[in-house]
């Protein structure tokens, strides 16, 4: 923002206080991040600013907005800070199909809004939803327990596992291949991060093919992920692990560590390789390993 585009606002207040009295201002003048600010955002702005403790309520009057250079005022950001959230989950719709052999949810009613209107006052009606799901349903992550009886449950996972975690993503997607292995990682600097495994493979989620033939990683590459650190490690295809056979080396070995896995994500080629925010955070479900989780990162 050059100086000609700066903006100040001036205005009048008065403001009251919880424990009594009151302040009065007359024609005060506060730096403005936009040309446009409400009365509200004006009363919020001078409250920071002058570091007011115990305010009942602030009456702004007179208000209008100043081109002029900010001269710094306590408190007010003088840009609005601009980030973007990116959902990575699929929708979880009825009858929808996660994996073969698992059912779909159902979602019916438990109180429809007709019903309802006969336990609440006139013009107020509620809807309270019923589903029942496989925990293996949509975007989901496993907790160690998923794997073993005494490992850590959807309740005990620290949120530091899940929540507000650096991001890096390895782009493997259109190489041809299905195993990802150790070499492909190995530029990468995991540790303490959420290593997202772009394969491109969720361009087939709905369809036959997304049971078919999927992406995987190798069993070097989780002991690599569980040597480097790293904190949770997620693909967007049908299983992390091969399914080829019956062993799971991936789960195991990630699981083992404490590490969570985030299934059936989507969307990740609009995630720059690094410097996001990653969050994946389910319900905390005791004895439960797994759960559907709304995935995003905030870049």
């Amino acid at each position: 923002m050059t100086v000609a585009e700066q903006w100040r606002v001036e205005f009048d207040a008065e403001v009251t206080f919880r424990n009594g009295g009151s302040l009065s201002v007359r024609g005060f003048r506060l730096d403005s991040p936009t040309p446009e600010l409400t009365d509200a955002e004006v009363g919020e702005s001078l409250v920071r600013h002058l570091g007011l403790l115990m305010v009942g309520g602030v009456e702004i009057a007179n208000r209008r907005m100043l081109a002029e250079p900010h001269k710094g005022s306590r408190g007010v950001e003088t840009s609005r800070p601009t980030a973007r959230l990116v959902d990575l989950s699929h929708p979880i719709h009825a009858g929808m199909v996660t994996y073969p052999g698992v059912p779909g949810p159902e979602i019916t009613d438990h109180l429809t809004r007709e019903a309802s209107r006969s336990v609440y006052g006139p013009g107020t009606e509620f809807h309270i939803g019923r589903i029942t799901l496989v925990a293996n349903t949509g975007t989901y992550v496993d907790s160690p327990f998923h794997r073993y009886p005494d490992g850590t449950d959807l309740a005990g996972l620290p949120l530091e596992r899940l929540a507000d975690l650096d991001g890096v993503v390895i782009r493997v997607a259109g190489d041809g291949l299905r195993a990802v292995d150790r070499a492909a990682l190995l530029p990468f600097d995991v540790a303490g991060k959420a290593v997202l495994v772009h394969t491109g493979f969720d361009e087939h989620w709905g369809t036959d093919a997304y049971f078919r033939d999927h992406p995987h990683l190798t069993a070097e590459a989780a002991d690599w992920l569980v040597e480097q650190g790293a904190a949770l490690v997620g693909i967007d295809s049908l299983n992390i692990d091969s399914t080829d056979g019956p062993h799971r080396p991936v789960h195991t070995g990630l699981l083992a560590a404490g590490i969570p896995v985030v299934e059936h994500l989507r969307g990740l080629e609009q995630l720059p390789a690094s410097g996001f925010r990653f969050h994946a955070v389910p319900p905390p479900v005791v004895d439960f390993g797994t759960f559907p989780v709304r995935a995003y990162a905030v870049l």
